[in-house]
């Protein structure tokens, strides 16, 4: 694996396992991981892989995520919608008491009018004929139907519906509507349930017009026409309430409840649809896919492997060749096929919520808060490799909870996302910060403690100077204004380059400072070294250093300060290129799924601790971009980002999600980035995130960057009534003296106003403890509004820094 980027061990020590393309025989999979992937805490694997996934906004926790009723409640819905019911449906029953009654001015007028005038006897409207007397019927049935449906107008019946009975969930929607049904039937069929009451005119304006169209009651004798309009006339009545209820979506429901119900014994139960492999079985791969139900129904496979199957799946499917490669490595490993090259199927332990298939960790829940939409109000709040890959700016406090509750669930998900073959990830933190144990890092780094197996190598594995000192430069500098940092990469250039000409390698700190500060005897040796003509453009390099050494803006002598930070007792078996060390480097993660982390010794080196930070993200970005071609994600999280940003970096940044990498920054103020800096972050970073107990000065750089929005508000202005007439003014006044008050009218305003989403002062002074404001986007440019978020409903724990 080219060596990882590390060498031998320090001081006799052995080092530490490294990953290897071919690793030792597997470990037996235990049977679930240290939490369940879910809330509902499936029983097995099996059951975890079949939870359905739908897809949702970005943050949305997609795992069993069961999208809310479109409507929200609103304050005095039950109420306003009940008395409209009651209300015109009063109004209907007395217009229909007046109707049957004959009280109606001119009720019979149009009938009359559309009828022949033989029916009737003259000047009256007395049936004279049995057209007559079903003509009235037929009559009265239309008249019911408008009733129906001016009443259902008036009174909002359809969004009373909607919002007592279509919103429950089944059965009881469908129990709802069903009783409503009978009660229906009972009114429209009331001899038929033995009930001695008068009909609703719905089945004779039936019969009545069949009789008035086919010209008699001779169509009655056939007992099929009886019954087939007794049957139709049911139909119409269930009709609206089988929609209302949603019958078919009950019984469907059902059906899949039953099916779900395992089978009667002795046959064992049916295991979830996905246990069975179908994206194997559609392509034909039968066997294997029963090798691999097998492994699984019999707990032998964690979640960590139906990840990194089904990711070794999608890689292979597409290529026939790669496809038998596969068909025969699962063959020849069945559920331990393509394990990390760590030999660990899981890590040791987990204290986060994560659902493989989706990549998602989960940190929260969105608050039930009226600034957060209705739509995500009790959702879950999870991150992934989409949203990562814009990259994650953190702003809080000390005890905020932005180690615990964010860089310790995201340094979590890359390092299993690592074990199944998808991520690397890369963590850089204070030395003794609960980022992880040791045994989930493939890598652990501790500059400055002799303890420590490996150490960082400054050149990132670079062959070419150019590259190398482009990155040492912004590393060593990148933060000083009154240095060019190009300026800087030239200078080293011209200092890396003859050296590794000269030595084949890149030079050690104590070296590379002599040679910054323009020692005599240090340059001549190198010049002498490269007198041979192989060396003459190298000669010319080293020529023009020693032409520029002493000038007023010659940038070696800050380089030579800032590189003296690492040249410390403390560090003295570190950064040694030609030691016996067992550097790290960074052009690992682009080529394998490492897990590192790095533990800078902040207590008494903490400018040595920020620019190893700076010189780290500035490899990263580099590394990053150099690898086009990678088919995994690569992260770096910065838990304390302070003091390590500059201008060229947070560039870089911005680039990153073009790449399939990014970057988590934490800090505790934006004061802790240069002004200058502050608004090119916001803009680099697509999410960001602030803690409870931010600042206003914070907050309001989070509300440049999330802009306004336009609301509707209502303005209420109450106006005092003063009445001309004497009994008026008499009423107003006992009102006045029982109530204390006035006699007043409201006037209310509705309009538009563009408002800011969350203002400095609410971020501030709103934000309750344990809670954050979440802005999201995605690779692909989907966004999130910034929400509220709930970080103690998570099940991540650990240190709150």
């Amino acid at each position: 694996m080219d060596t990882e980027g590390t060498h031998g061990a320090r001081d006799g020590q052995r080092a530490a396992p490294a990953p290897r393309p071919v690793p030792p025989a597997p470990p037996a999979a235990p049977p679930m991981p240290r939490r369940p992937p879910g809330d509902d805490r499936p029983a097995t694997v099996a059951d975890w892989l079949a939870a359905p996934r739908p897809q949702a906004a970005p943050g949305i926790w997609r795992y069993r995520h069961r999208p809310p009723t479109p409507e929200a409640e609103t304050e005095g819905a039950d109420r306003r919608l009940v008395v409209g019911m009651v209300i015109s449906t009063l109004l209907g029953l007395l217009f229909w008491s007046l109707w049957r009654q004959g009280s109606i001015p001119y009720q019979w007028a149009l009938l009359k009018l559309f009828t022949p005038g033989e029916w009737w006897w003259i000047g009256s409207t007395q049936p004279k004929t049995w057209q007559g007397t079903d003509a009235r019927i037929v009559y009265d049935g239309v008249v019911f139907g408008a009733l129906v449906y001016t009443v259902g107008r008036l009174g909002a019946w359809p969004d009373s519906i909607r919002h007592f009975v279509v919103r429950r969930p089944q059965p009881s929607r469908a129990v709802l509507a069903s009783v409503a049904a009978v009660a229906a039937l009972a009114f429209v069929w009331p001899s038929a349930l033995g009930l001695d009451m008068r009909p609703l005119p719905v089945a004779d304006p039936v019969f009545s017009l069949v009789a008035l169209v086919t010209g008699g009651y001779e169509v009655f004798a056939s007992p099929v026409v009886i019954d087939t309009l007794y049957g139709l006339i049911t139909l119409a009545v269930l009709w609206p309430f089988a929609r209302i209820g949603g019958w078919w979506q009950a019984v469907r429901e059902a059906r899949s409840a039953g099916a779900r119900r395992p089978a009667a014994p002795p046959r064992p139960p049916a295991a979830p649809a996905h246990a069975h492999w179908p994206e194997l079985r559609a392509a034909g791969q039968d066997k294997t896919a029963d090798l691999l139900c097998g492994e699984l129904l019999a707990g032998r496979m964690t979640d960590v492997d139906c990840a990194r199957l089904a990711q070794a799946w999608r890689t292979a499917a597409p290529d026939p060749a790669a496809l038998a490669g596969f068909v025969d490595t699962v063959a020849r490993n069945g559920a331990a096929a393509w394990v990390h090259p760590s030999g660990q199927r899981d890590l040791p332990a987990r204290t986060a919520v994560h659902d493989l298939l989706t990549g998602q960790v989960r940190i929260g829940r969105f608050a039930k808060d009226e600034r957060n939409p209705h739509a995500v109000r009790e959702a879950g709040a999870a991150l992934d490799r989409r949203v990562l890959g814009t990259s994650l700016l953190a702003v809080g406090p000390s005890g905020a909870g932005k180690t615990g509750r964010l860089m310790r669930p995201v340094a979590e998900s890359l390092a299993l996302g690592a074990l199944t073959g998808q991520c690397a990830v890369v963590v850089v933190c204070a030395a003794g910060t609960r980022l992880g144990a040791d045994e989930t890092y493939d890598v652990v780094v501790k500059p400055g403690d002799p303890a420590s197996v490996h150490d960082i190598d400054l050149y990132a594995d670079c062959a070419d100077a150019d590259e190398a000192a482009s990155f040492l430069a912004e590393g060593l500098v990148g933060d000083l204004e009154a240095v060019d940092t190009r300026r800087a990469a030239t200078t080293l250039a011209q200092l890396l380059g003859p050296y590794r000409a000269l030595h084949g390698r890149f030079p050690s700190v104590p070296v590379l400072r002599e040679l910054l500060e323009g020692d005599p005897a240090a340059l001549t040796a190198l010049q002498a070294g490269l007198g041979v003509g192989e060396h003459a453009a190298m000669r010319r390099e080293l020529d023009a250093r020693i032409r520029q050494s002493g000038s007023p803006n010659d940038p070696g002598p800050a380089l030579a300060d800032r590189l003296a930070l690492l040249d410390r007792p403390a560090f003295a078996d570190f950064f040694d290129p030609g030691g016996d060390g067992h550097p790290f480097s960074m052009r690992a993660v682009a080529h394998h799924p490492l897990r590192v982390r790095v533990d800078l010794p902040e207590h008494g080196h903490e400018e040595a601790s920020r620019l190893l930070a700076r010189l780290l993200l500035a490899q990263f970005t580099y590394v990053a971009r150099g690898r086009a071609r990678r088919t995994h994600f690569v992260g770096l999280i910065l838990d304390d980002a302070s003091r390590t940003l500059t201008a060229e970096s947070v560039r870089a940044i911005q680039r990153l999600r073009s790449l399939n990498a990014g970057v988590v920054l934490g800090l505790r103020t934006i004061g802790e980035v240069p002004e200058a800096l502050q608004g090119p972050l916001y803009a680099a970073v697509g999410c960001r995130m602030a803690f409870s107990g931010v600042t206003t000065w914070d907050g309001r750089r989070f509300t440049e960057a999330w802009g306004t929005e336009w609301i509707e508000t209502k303005e209420v202005a109450q106006h005092t009534v003063f009445a001309d007439q004497p009994m008026t003014r008499a009423l107003h006044s006992l009102r006045k003296l029982v109530t204390g008050k006035a006699v007043t009218t409201d006037a209310v305003t509705v309009r538009k106003i563009e408002r800011e989403r969350w203002s400095a002062s609410d971020l501030a002074h709103a934000l309750p403890p344990g809670h954050a404001v979440l802005s999201l986007t995605t690779v692909d440019g989907e966004h999130a509004p910034p929400l509220l978020v709930d970080l103690r409903s998570g099940a991540a724990v650990g240190q709150t820094g």
